[in-house]
């Protein structure tokens, strides 16, 4: 039986309060009686504040102590602000409430009851890599061409299984790739079984399987928990909702909040229907929608609600707001990919002209193949950019060296990490040294670290040499490590362990700023083990295993660190839940935005639609869109039509930007904007123009020398050239 302090609060919350912080939508969701409750929450409309508002509520009004509380959020960030939050409003510390990621609640479940889940107590939690490294070796050991039965494909076809809480056992068998794949499933999870590793969504299927199978357990959870919280309910997926479900006793109340509207991630199994379900399946669900938006314009929310109201299927709500109402949206129809770079440029260079800063500037696209234009076009005119999601801390290489020597020091049976680190430094172990220690795994099911083991200490071992002597060694430090370092705290621990592994070593020599910077990453490790405090101080783990689990988790979580002053590119899909005061959303073309593959599926262009909601719904200040005319791809170019997306939008709301240019040096305008007639240009990048003797062509550039302007002009059969623009055998197409 689990124990853990069940104290009752009995202060109140003050009505008072709550009206000050709260609109009267945001109230009545907050202050409902216990019921079951979807909270549909639009962009910007104080969603976490009023679940953490409800938390609070339920605690300090309902006679509920933090152990009766279950609280499922996305990412690790948003539960630790959301556990400080509730703290400070109840005037306690929320020992006993779980608050945590689907993962790591379910890694904690599996920790505390490793036994019943059919666990080794020790278990490793594997990461996306390392996984990927355990199906290749399956592939090759399997005799299977890695250019047929592609290792990314299948670990797709592994995790999606899972997500849907399938088994290989449980898989469906229709054709001669499906049995394939369910064949290396099978062995993979024999494989994982063996070596007593988890990856991430056999973290979800394995703790759903152990509460399923084990009744009294279940009826411990379900009498415990009294209330569940759930955030982003739109990106659950189906074994995450059912895991929920679990949970929900026949006492028990659960309130749901999402936004159906920003549901993205169906490509990784999310379900927006999920939200429809919770409808059905639940009995007597209050619907509460939260439409005040307290980010955006109006305008920028006028041509949101008039872009998602064309998606089928929606539970319904219409951003609004008290804010200024903003100026239009500024929607320019570039020529081609360097154009389109440009025309940015030119927006950075206004928005810091005017005061703004870079960093206050978002560029969103729909594939990252398109940043390389904007990349070059920010490096030729010296304006700072990042990346965002760039390689973060624990990916980098050196660091996930550094955390495999840890994880073998706490499991000698982890092969991903053998695999990862025997020749790391070289010890002069190559590829056919090394498939002979897997050969003698396969055949004596052993893992690698048995197998060596047993090899190096046979006197007829067909190890030989060098490659002996160096797996030899390789044991030798592992056994080492932990020899010396059992009882010592973990930074010393994490600091001996590169030491001695040599790690060090290989970069202490380095002249090269690059490489230097690895060794700074490793003494950074150490820094952030002697700063590392166990959350659940309740499992029974050593210190170096709570570490290596909390950053294997951490890795799940997708963010980037803190910018300076430059401006922001990222993907739409990255931009989720973010917000800056500028947003440009580039590349709306049908074929690209929305994207070729969901044009034809109903269900896939609907999500196309609800990403470019999710990027409008970004800003805060000011929207601008753009699309090319023309594109290259794949080392060819392709004449693009503008997104659909675009035409959904009233056009009072669109401000279609027109440039001309002095001496080759471009200024933007307007249409709307009042200007004199001798000012207008005669001619626009990308105007189709007809020439009596060189036939149709496409205008590339423009020069306003007001006695004499001249054109630039593509034509389709005499190449570029240089024309006076005021002649008359040049005419505009319409």
């Amino acid at each position: 039986m689990i124990t853990e302090d069940t104290t009752n609060t009995t202060s109140t919350m003050s009505n008072e309060w709550l009206k000050d912080e709260l609109n009267d939508a945001q109230q009545a969701a907050v202050t409902a009686p216990l019921g079951h409750q979807l909270v549909l929450a639009g962009a910007g409309s104080g969603k976490t504040r009023v679940l953490v508002c409800r938390i609070a509520w339920v605690l300090l009004n309902h006679s509920l102590s933090p152990f009766n509380i279950l609280a499922v959020t996305f990412t690790n960030k948003a539960a630790g602000e959301m556990s400080g939050r509730i703290a400070s409003m109840v005037n306690e510390a929320v020992r006993g409430m779980w608050v945590g990621t689907f993962h790591h609640l379910a890694h904690r479940l599996l920790r505390m009851h490793w036994n019943e889940a059919k666990l080794a107590e020790n278990f490793q939690i594997i990461d996306s890599d390392d996984q990927l490294r355990l199906v290749k070796r399956i592939v090759k050991s399997m005799n299977l061409s890695d250019n047929k039965w592609a290792p990314k494909k299948i670990q797709w076809f592994i995790n999606g299984q899972k997500d849907l809480g399938l088994r290989a056992k449980d898989c469906v068998r229709d054709n001669f790739y499906q049995d394939k794949m369910i064949d290396i499933y099978y062995e993979y999870e024999t494989l994982c079984e063996q070596n007593d590793l988890v990856d991430f969504s056999e973290l979800l299927l394995r703790s759903f399987e152990l509460l399923r199978n084990n009744p009294d357990l279940l009826q411990h959870y379900q009498q415990r928990f009294k209330h569940v919280f759930v955030d982003e309910f739109q990106d659950t997926n189906s074994i995450q909702y059912e895991w929920i479900k679990l949970f929900c006793g026949p006492d028990t109340f659960i309130t749901v909040v999402g936004d159906d509207d920003q549901s993205i991630y169906g490509w990784r199994g999310a379900k927006v229907e999920n939200i429809q379900r919770f409808t059905r399946e639940f009995s007597n669900v209050t619907v509460y929608r939260l439409e005040q938006n307290y980010r955006s314009t109006a305008i920028i929310l006028k041509a949101a609600n008039a872009l998602i109201a064309n998606n089928d299927n929606r539970l319904g709500k219409e951003l609004w707001t008290q804010s200024n109402p903003g100026e239009p949206i500024p929607l320019y129809a570039a020529y081609n990919e360097q154009d389109e770079a440009n025309y940015i440029v030119n927006c950075v260079k206004d928005w810091v002209h005017q005061g703004g800063a870079r960093k206050e500037i978002s560029v969103l696209y729909r594939s990252n193949a398109q940043s390389r234009a904007l990349e070059e076009a920010l490096l030729h005119h010296n304006i700072p950019y990042r990346i965002y999601g760039g390689v973060r801390f624990f990916e980098r290489a050196e660091i996930k060296d550094s955390l495999a020597y840890l994880r073998l020091v706490t499991n000698r049976n982890d092969d991903t990490a053998f695999e990862r680190v025997i020749n790391t430094p070289t010890r002069g172990i190559g590829a056919r040294s090394l498939e002979i220690v897997r050969e003698h795994a396969r055949t004596h099911q052993l893992s690698l670290w048995q197998a060596s083991c047993e090899l190096i200490h046979q006197a007829d071992s067909i190890l030989k040499g060098k490659a002996r002597n160096g797996i030899a060694q390789f044991c030798e430090i592992i056994n080492a490590i932990e020899d010396k370092t059992i009882n010592w705290n973990l930074a010393d621990q994490v600091d001996f362990t590169l030491k001695h592994s040599g790690l060090y070593a290989s970069y202490e020599q380095a002249t090269s700023e690059l490489v230097r910077s690895k060794l700074e990453n490793l003494k950074e490790l150490v820094n952030a083990a002697s700063q590392f405090v166990p959350i659940h101080t309740d499992l029974e783990m050593t210190p170096l295993a709570l570490f290596l689990s909390h950053i294997t988790l951490d890795a799940g979580d997708t963010g980037a660190d803190p910018y300076e002053d430059a401006v922001q590119l990222m993907t739409l899909h990255s931009a989720k839940g973010l917000e800056f005061p500028f947003v440009i959303v580039c590349g709306l073309e049908e074929g690209l935005f929305p994207h070729k593959m969901s044009s034809h599926d109903p269900d896939r262009l609907e999500e196309e639609r609800r990403l470019c909601y999710v990027g409008f719904t970004r800003a805060m200040q000011k929207l601008c869109i753009t699309y090319a005319t023309s594109r290259r791809a794949y080392n060819s170019e392709f004449i693009g039509r503008r997104s659909r997306f675009i035409n959904e939008i009233p056009k009072n709301l669109l401000a279609e930007v027109r440039f001309k240019t002095k001496v080759s040096k471009p200024v933007f305008f307007q249409t709307t904007a009042n200007f004199a007639e001798d000012e207008k240009p005669l001619y626009q990048i990308g105007q189709r123009v007809y020439h009596q003797n060189f036939g149709e062509g496409t205008v590339l550039d423009y020069e306003d020398h007001r006695t004499q302007p001249r054109v630039l002009i593509r034509f389709t059969q005499h190449g570029d050239k240089w024309l006076l623009a005021t002649i008359s055998k040049l005419s505009i197409l319409k």
